[in-house]
């Protein structure tokens, strides 16, 4: 069973920085593209970054272009997404996504972890 594990969310002020992982367990993520995704309070969960399963392709979603940086390590079965400039309106839960795609009209995933909370304030 595949299990994605986020961590390192948490409270951060307006411009400041945070770093979020992911530790995959079940499966090895070395042939899948990986991706993050969030969802704020009252909305739907919105695609954020995405990352080829070599490490040699990201692709971003415009509002955070610049700002975050999306990496991967297969040896360790890991992803982090770092966060820097942050803005209030990257409040949300973030989920790490596995075998992500364009699945249907939108990017999507085959698996999801729990969440973390993301709050950004003023």
């Amino acid at each position: 069973q595949v299990q994605l594990v986020e961590s390192g969310g948490g409270l951060v002020q307006a411009g400041g920085s945070l770093s979020l992982s992911c530790a995959v367990s079940g499966r090895n993520i070395s042939s899948i593209a990986m991706g993050w995704f969030r969802q704020a309070p009252g909305k739907e969960r919105d695609f954020v970054a995405v990352i080829h399963w070599s490490g040699g392709k990201t692709y971003y979603e415009d509002s955070v272009k610049g700002r975050f940086t999306l990496s991967r390590d297969n040896a360790k079965n890991t992803v982090s997404l770092q966060m820097k400039n942050m803005k209030i309106e990257d409040t949300a839960v973030y989920y790490c996504g596995g075998d992500v795609g364009p699945y249907g009209r939108s990017w999507s995933a085959r698996s999801w972890g729990q969440g973390t909370q993301v709050t950004v304030s003023s």
